[in-house]
Parts: structure tokens; C-alpha cells; sequence
């Protein structure tokens, strides 16, 4: 252990959603961020994830990201999946570029988009710049002509004269996307410190936004897995207090949006310039 690139650290938590050989996906807990970085050398989701399985992603290698296919943000919480083998990782970054996995957030939002069920199909570009109360400079996004092709499916779960619940599905997968795409529309994400007006910053004790569900196939038998994980605890409150009922994990309902229906989209406001 005492050659691993990233310090194990038990003490970092999370709850195992589905393992086998190849792949590994975990529930990360809010306020856990997912990679090392500077002021969270030892503490991130990736520190905890190597106490246990540190020699199998070691031998992935930096290249291959120790195994991470993809990360959530810090006041996030929910699903990350883990190859646990190259050929694993290799064969799933294949199905995140072709599109083939699904990710499925929870967002408790201000306010109602204009329709049930819809897609946002607005460009993001990144940029570094200050936001919010905290005036460190930090790597930012916004909706621009100059970003890059980006997809949010959403429907409305449940709504009240203060908020809704929305499912979303990130068809791309840009920094931050989601809460950048739900603002565009004004349905702000509650407890979004970056890109929330003030009126809704303070909603919730954090970032209001839960990512509940992943669809990929197996990357050595094809399988479709679906892995889910429940509501979480910490957010329970926020739901009561706008009288938003707790949603049902689906099921026969499958994606958002389907395939066809990316090609219309029914929020297609033009971006400011850059």
C-alpha cells in the first residue's frame, strides 16, 4: 500500500450501489469531493475508494484516471462509476463518447419549467472567474455560442407554488451542465452557491441536485445494468418544506428522453455571446 499514488483513507465513506470484476459503482455523500486536489489530498471520494480497492486501480494507472470514469461535483451526491480492470475502463470511456450510458439526476428546483417533459439544447463554454460569495477564482460555465454542444432532458416529477422536482438526464457531459441548464430556463437548482440568485442560495443546506441513477452496458458481457440509489437523507427536509413528494425510483419509464426526440427540443432560446 505504501506504493499507491493516492493515500488510502478509510475514513471516507460511501455506500457500494453495484460490484463485480469490472466495474464498481459507489453512493458518494454530499460535501465529498471526488478527486485529490488542493485542501483535499486525503479526503476525497477516490482516498476512500483506495482503502479498499487501491491495488487493482493503482494498476490502472494515471492515465486511466486510477479507474474514475467520471466525477460529481462536491455538494452532489450520488452514483460514480469505477472500472476495475483496463479493459473495463477502455471499453466504457468507448460508451460514455458513443453516448451509450445514461445518467440520471434529482434536482429540487425554483420555480416550474414551461413544459412537463422537454430538452435543453444550449452550448456551454467554460471559463475561469468568481461567482457567488466565494471570491476565489475557479473553473466555471455558462451558456454560450462559443461552448461546446450540450443536452439536458428533464420532466417534471412533482411541483407546488414554490418549487418542482425534476428528473433530469445529461445526454453531454460539460462541467456543471445541469445546474447551467436548468438556471437558463429559470428553474435555478436550490442551494447553488455558483449559479443561483440569491433567492434561492440559502434554500437548502446545499446544492439541491442528486444523481440517483446509471444505465451502462456491462463491458465485458453487454448486459444492460441499471443501478439505482434512494433519495437522500440529508434532503428530505427540503422536499416537505415545499411540499414535494418523495420520488418513486422508476421503472417501466426508462430515459427522459428518447433518441428521436433529441433532435427537437422545446427549449431552444439562443445563447448570448461569449
Amino acid at each position: 500500500m505504501a506504493n499507491l499514488s493516492v493515500q488510502p483513507n478509510d475514513r471516507v465513506t460511501y455506500k457500494v450501489r453495484y460490484e463485480d470484476d469490472d466495474v464498481l459503482v459507489v453512493a458518494k455523500p454530499p460535501l465529498v469531493v471526488t478527486l485529490p486536489g488542493k485542501g483535499h489530498e486525503k479526503d476525497s471520494l477516490l482516498n476512500g475508494i483506495f482503502a479498499k480497492y487501491g491495488t487493482k486501480l493503482q494498476n490502472l494507472g494515471r492515465d486511466r484516471d486510477f479507474g474514475l470514469l467520471h466525477r460529481l461535483d462536491k455538494e452532489t451526491s450520488g452514483l460514480v462509476m469505477i472500472a476495475l480492470s483496463a479493459k473495463a475502463y477502455d471499453t466504457l470511456r468507448a460508451a460514455f463518447e458513443q453516448r451509450q450510458i445514461s445518467k440520471f439526476y434529482w434536482a429540487i428546483v425554483r420555480g416550474k419549467p414551461k413544459h412537463e417533459k422537454g430538452l435543453i439544447r444550449k452550448p456551454i463554454a467554460e471559463f475561469k472567474g468568481e461567482t457567488g460569495d466565494d471570491p476565489r477564482t475557479k473553473k466555471l460555465a455558462r451558456i454560450s455560442s462559443a461552448g461546446k454542444p450540450s443536452i439536458t432532458a428533464y420532466r417534471v416529477l412533482d411541483s407546488s407554488h414554490t418549487g418542482s422536482l425534476l428528473e433530469c438526464r445529461a445526454v453531454t457531459g460539460r462541467l456543471h451542465q445541469v445546474r447551467v441548464h436548468l438556471e437558463s430556463i429559470n428553474c435555478p437548482i436550490l442551494g447553488d452557491g455558483l449559479y443561483g440568485p440569491s433567492s434561492t442560495r440559502n434554500a437548502a443546506m446545499r446544492l439541491a441536485l442528486h444523481a440517483h441513477r446509471i444505465v451502462f452496458p456491462h463491458p465485458t458481457s453487454g448486459e444492460r445494468i441499471d443501478v439505482r440509489t434512494p433519495w437522500p437523507v440529508d434532503l428530505k427536509g427540503v422536499l416537505k418544506r415545499h411540499g414535494l413528494k418523495r420520488p418513486d425510483i422508476p421503472s417501466s419509464q426508462g430515459e427522459v428522453v428518447t433518441k428521436a426526440e433529441e433532435d427537437k427540443g422545446d427549449e431552444t432560446a439562443s445563447p448570448p455571446p461569449p
